[in-house]
């Protein structure tokens, strides 16, 4: 680092982003992206956009929200999009989150939560996952900190129920309650309908997964309007215009669109079971994702080096170095195609280490 750093974020480690590899093409089961094309719609309302670049985007996001709002059933006010929900997230850290507001999440979750805690000098609590990787609810219920939890998890893809997020949420009424739910699309339940019960709730989402929208960065909220106009008070503070006009109305015309998305996530499924049940054949330890991804590991195979036997192959998969998960790997779901490939490769690896 420079000498002009600030010292007080000098010991800030950041957040490792999924590898995007440019020397040879691979088999992408790294990034939890989707392995279908946007909608062609979608790609014809981004080219019709392009030829307005020249002009500032709609800080309201005006037709999106709309939109969203038919969709989900909910009001106008109760929604804010942000570039990416990673956006969205720090926003809410850098309102609700203090001091005297500090924060609890799992050890074993999504790598930003510890980086937006002490990039917003905020003191947090990360509280062990169960030994089968599952969340205790119980853990946070009265807990009095503000509560970060994705549902469902990654990288393990456990799922909390509605009832439980429930008990967390009305247990802690002085405190924020963030459940990130970039996965639900692919099996779990949204919480959204309990953000009109909660005025303490925030529920967050992407369309990077389930709409196919990772490189176009667009994530949104979901509360009650008092806490959705504390998150603009951050949003105009910082940046307005966070949702630029290609991104806009390629996410209005995949709502529009959402039989097509609600269908790849069903195709998905079908291929996350198909490939759980033909690794646990070959003696994986899977867990029972309800996510676009499954957390397998093989007690004959390292993690790491079976991550590196894949890409050797040209299959790209996630591994994490943490201790306790460092002998599993987190594999995106792809095609079936994709997925049969992975599962050639994998047996072919075996083999080789059985000899």
């Amino acid at each position: 680092m420079s000498r002009f750093f600030t010292e007080r974020l000098s010991s800030l480690e950041a957040y490792v982003p999924g590898e995007q590899p440019k020397d040879m093409k691979y088999i992408k089961l790294n990034t939890n992206e989707s392995p279908f094309p946007p909608s062609p719609s979608v790609i014809e309302a981004a080219k019709e956009e392009a030829g307005r670049l020249q002009l500032y985007s709609d800080p309201e996001c005006t037709p999106l929200v709309e939109k969203f709002a038919e969709l989900y059933g909910i009001q106008k006010d109760r929604v804010i999009f942000s570039n990416g929900s990673d956006e969205v997230l720090n926003f809410a850290f850098m309102a609700f989150f203090d001091e005297n507001r500090p924060a609890a999440f799992p050890d074993i979750s999504y790598g930003f939560y510890p980086v937006f805690a002490r990039l917003n000098r905020i003191a947090y609590e990360e509280i062990p996952l169960r030994e089968d990787f599952s969340v205790n609810y119980k853990d946070y219920v009265g807990i009095g900190k503000n509560v970060v939890i994705a549902n469902p998890n990654a990288p393990t893809g456990l799922s909390l129920t509605l009832t439980e997020v429930e008990e967390i949420v009305k247990s802690n009424p002085d405190n924020i309650v963030i459940i990130d739910e970039a996965y639900v699309d692919f099996g779990g339940v949204s919480a959204i309908p309990l953000t009109y019960k909660y005025g303490n709730l925030i529920v967050t989402g992407t369309f990077s997964k389930s709409r196919s929208l990772a490189g176009a960065r667009l994530g949104f909220g979901v509360a009650c309007p008092e806490l959705i106009r504390d998150l603009n008070t951050i949003k105009y503070s910082t940046n307005p215009y966070n949702v630029n006009r290609m991104t806009m109305m390629a996410g209005y015309r995949a709502l529009c669109d959402n039989g097509y998305y609600m269908d790849n996530c069903k195709t998905v499924m079908e291929n996350r079971e198909y490939t759980k049940h033909a690794l646990r054949a070959l003696g994986f330890t899977v867990t029972d994702s309800m996510a676009n991804f499954l957390f397998a590991a093989h007690p004959r195979l390292d993690g790491e080096e079976y991550y590196s036997e894949l890409r050797k192959r040209g299959i790209l998969v996630r591994h994490f170095s943490k201790e306790r998960i460092k002998q599993y790997n987190r594999i995106t779901v792809g095609t079936r195609e994709e997925m049969d490939a992975l599962l050639r490769a994998t047996e072919e690896i075996i083999k080789e280490k059985s000899k």
